[in-house]
C-alpha cells in the first residue's frame, strides 16, 4: 500500500473532518507494543482509541523505541533491576517512506512505519525510528531509548519527534491542526514557521497540551545547545528569540509552547487552575483551558462484571469481583510466593515510582502500618508496583525499600512489570485504589478512573481529577487538604495521619462490619465514572475546546 494519504477504514464522523495529527513522545496501546513508560502513555492510547470508535479524523505520530522504556526484573535478592532488550513487532508495517532531518548539523534518516486501526482498535499510529544502515550508529541510537538519560539525546529525540513527524504530515497530505501532547515534539512549531513565515499562521495549526503542574517538571535547556542540536531547523538565532521572546540563556519548552500555541490545556479543571497561576506573570501566552483526562471503558473495564452492575445482579457482581481478585493473586504467587485470600480486603498503589507520589506513605509511621498490616480481626492484603524511571536512584530505593520491609508480611506484596496488563490485573483485582500524591503535584491521575470501572474504591489525595469525582463516603474516600506552602515533612506527616485515620475508621470498618453499605459504595463508584471519565468524552472535547478554536491574534505575543 502506498502511504501518501491518511489511512482510516472508515468515512469520517461530520462532526470530526478537521485533520489533527497528534505528537505525543509514547503511546500505551496494547501490552505487546511496549513504547510507554506511564500516564502519559496510557492516556494517549485511551485518545486514540476513542478517536476510531468516534471515527475522527485524526493520527497518532510517535516513536518506535528499539528498547522500549525499559524491563523492570528483579535481581537474586529480589531488589529491581533495569534490562535494556531489543524490541521486534512483526505487525508494523513499512511505509518505505524515508525522512531526512538535521541533528547537530549531520543529516539523519527518519524510517517510518504504520501501526493499522485493525490491530489494536486505534486511528493509525506512524512511528518514527532512526535504527536503520542509512545512519551511522550514533544517529541509530536516537531512537532506542524512552527518555534517554543523556540531555543531547533527549534534544535529538525531540528534533525526530517534531521536525520528523512534522514532514511526516506533509507527506502524508498535511493537516489543519499539529496537536502536542506535552512540549516533546516543539521543533514542529519551528518547522511550521518555516514554512508558513508568519507567527500567526503557525497558531493557526498548533495546540499545546500541559502534563506538568510545576516549573521544575518542564524542561529547560541552554539555547545554544539547543540551536546546536537543530531544534530550530535552519532558522537563525534572533529570529527565532523573536517568535519565542526568549531572551536569557535558558529556553523553557512548555513557555515557549503556550506562546506558539493558539491555545493550551491543562489536564484536570485544577491543573488548569494550576497552570494558568503558574503562568501568569508571561506575557503572549495562549488561553489556557481544561480538559479533564479519561480513559477507555472499552478497553479497562471487565464486560462481566458491568454487566452485573446493570443487571442489578448483586450476587453476580460480588462473585465475578472475588473472581478477578483470584486471577491478580495468581500473578502475586507467580511473583512473591505468597498466597492472598480473595475473601480479605485488598489495598493497591500502583503507578510511576516518582518521588511526589509517595509510594511509601502507608510506611510513614511504622507503627501504625504494623497495628493495620497485623490485624487479625480486619486483615488487609496490600500490594504494590510501578516502575521508577530507570535512572532514578531515589525512586529504585524507595522501590526496594518496600521489597525489603515487607519481605517478612505473607500479606503484603511488591509486584515488577507494571504495564498495561498488569496494570489492568491491578484494577481488577483491587477493593481500593491507592492515590497519595503531595498536592497539587499530580496534574490529572488517570489511574483510578479505571480503578472505579472495575469495582475498586478510590482512596485518595484530593488532587487532580479527584475533585471532580470523590464525594466522601458516597463513591471513595478522599483526605482533608493538607497547607499547600506547608514543609514537606508537615504535609506528609499531616497526610499519613488522616491517611491512617481513614482506612482504620471508615474504609476498613465499612469492608468488615457494614458489607451492603460497601456493595452500594462499589456500585456508585462504577456508575458514577461513566461516562464522564470515559475517553470518548474528552476525545469530543478536544474537538471542540482545542481543535475547532479560532485564536484572536491581538492576545498573542507581538511580532
Amino acid at each position: 500500500m502506498k502511504y501518501n494519504t491518511w489511512q482510516h477504514p472508515y468515512d469520517y464522523n461530520p462532526k470530526f473532518t478537521k485533520r489533527v495529527a497528534y505528537f505525543c513522545m509514547e503511546f500505551a496501546l496494547h501490552q505487546p507494543l511496549k513504547i510507554y513508560s506511564g500516564g502519559l502513555g496510557y492516556l494517549a492510547g485511551s485518545h486514540m482509541r476513542s478517536a476510531y470508535e468516534l471515527k475522527q479524523n485524526m493520527i497518532g505520530i510517535g516513536i518506535l523505541w528499539k528498547h522500549g522504556y525499559y524491563d523492570q526484573v528483579r535481581n537474586a535478592d529480589r531488589s529491581m533491576q533495569v534490562m535494556f532488550q531489543n524490541k521486534a513487532y512483526n505487525y508494523l508495517e513499512d511505509t518505505e517512506i524515508l525522512i531526512p532531518v538535521y541533528v547537530h548539523r549531520h543529516q539523519v534518516y527518519v524510517k517510518v512505519y504504520c501501526l493499522r486501526p485493525e490491530t489494536f482498535g486505534t486511528v493509525p499510529i506512524y512511528l518514527l525510528s532512526t535504527d536503520i544502515p542509512e545512519n551511522d550508529h550514533l544517529a541509530q541510537t536516537i531512537t532506542h531509548k524512552l527518555y534517554d538519560k543523556d540531555t543531547a539525546a533527549r534534544i535529538a529525540q525531540n528534533i525526530v519527534l517534531g521536525i520528523g513527524g512534522a514532514k511526516l504530515v506533509e507527506v502524508l497530505g498535511g493537516a489543519d491542526v499539529y496537536h502536542m501532547n506535552e512540549a516533546h515534539a516543539l521543533p514542529l512549531a519551528f518547522h511550521l514557521y518555516s514554512q508558513f513565515k508568519s507567527v500567526d499562521k503557525v497558531r493557526e495549526h498548533l495546540t499545546f497540551t500541559t502534563h506538568t503542574p510545576e516549573k521544575a517538571g518542564n524542561e529547560e535547556h541552554y539555547f545554544e545547545l539547543l540551536e546546536k542540536m537543530g531544534f530550530f531547523g535552519m532558522l537563525p538565532e534572533q529570529e527565532v528569540r523573536r517568535i519565542t521572546g526568549v531572551k536569557g540563556e535558558v529556553f523553557s519548552h512548555s513557555l515557549v509552547a503556550l506562546r506558539l500555541a493558539k491555545i493550551a490545556n491543562g489536564v484536570s479543571q485544577l491543573h488548569g487552575e494550576v497552570s494558568r497561576e503558574m503562568w501568569k506573570d508571561y506575557d503572549g501566552l495562549a488561553p489556557i483551558t481544561a480538559i479533564t483526562n479519561s480513559q477507555n471503558k472499552k478497553y479497562w473495564a471487565d464486560t462481566k462484571l458491568e454487566a452485573a452492575l446493570q443487571e442489578g445482579n448483586d450476587e453476580a457482581l460480588l462473585n465475578r469481583k472475588k473472581h478477578l481478585k483470584q486471577w491478580l493473586f495468581e500473578v502475586v504467587a507467580d511473583q512473591t510466593g505468597k498466597i492472598f485470600d480473595p475473601n480479605v480486603l485488598t489495598i493497591v498503589w500502583a503507578r510511576r515510582f516518582a518521588e511526589y507520589k509517595r509510594a511509601d506513605l502507608l510506611l510513614h509511621d511504622i507503627n501504625r502500618f504494623n497495628r493495620i498490616i497485623n490485624s487479625t480481626t480486619q486483615p488487609v492484603q496490600i500490594i504494590w508496583a510501578g516502575k521508577p524511571y530507570p535512572f532514578d536512584d531515589y525512586a529504585i530505593s524507595v522501590f526496594n525499600h518496600l521489597v525489603k520491609y515487607t519481605q517478612k508480611f505473607s500479606n503484603c506484596a511488591v509486584l515488577t512489570g507494571y504495564e498495561l496488563t498488569l496494570s489492568k490485573l491491578l484494577k481488577l483485582g483491587a477493593d481500593v485504589w491507592l492515590n497519595t500524591p503531595r498536592r497539587p503535584r499530580e496534574a490529572s491521575g488517570t489511574s483510578g478512573m479505571t480503578a472505579a470501572m472495575n469495582g475498586a474504591i478510590n482512596v485518595s489525595i484530593n488532587d487532580g481529577w479527584i475533585p471532580e469525582f470523590i464525594k466522601h463516603g458516597h463513591n471513595g474516600f478522599v483526605l482533608p487538604i493538607a497547607e499547600e506552602d506547608g514543609h514537606y515533612d508537615e504535609v506528609d506527616d499531616f497526610d499519613a495521619k488522616n491517611l491512617y485515620e481513614i482506612l482504620e475508621k471508615e474504609v476498613i470498618a465499612l469492608y468488615y462490619k457494614e458489607p451492603k453499605k460497601w456493595l452500594k459504595l462499589m456500585k456508585t463508584s462504577m456508575k458514577e465514572v461513566v461516562p464522564f471519565f470515559d475517553s470518548d468524552r474528552m476525545a469530543t472535547e478536544y474537538y471542540q475546546k482545542l481543535y475547532d478554536y479560532v485564536h484572536e491574534p491581538a492576545e498573542m505575543l507581538a511580532h
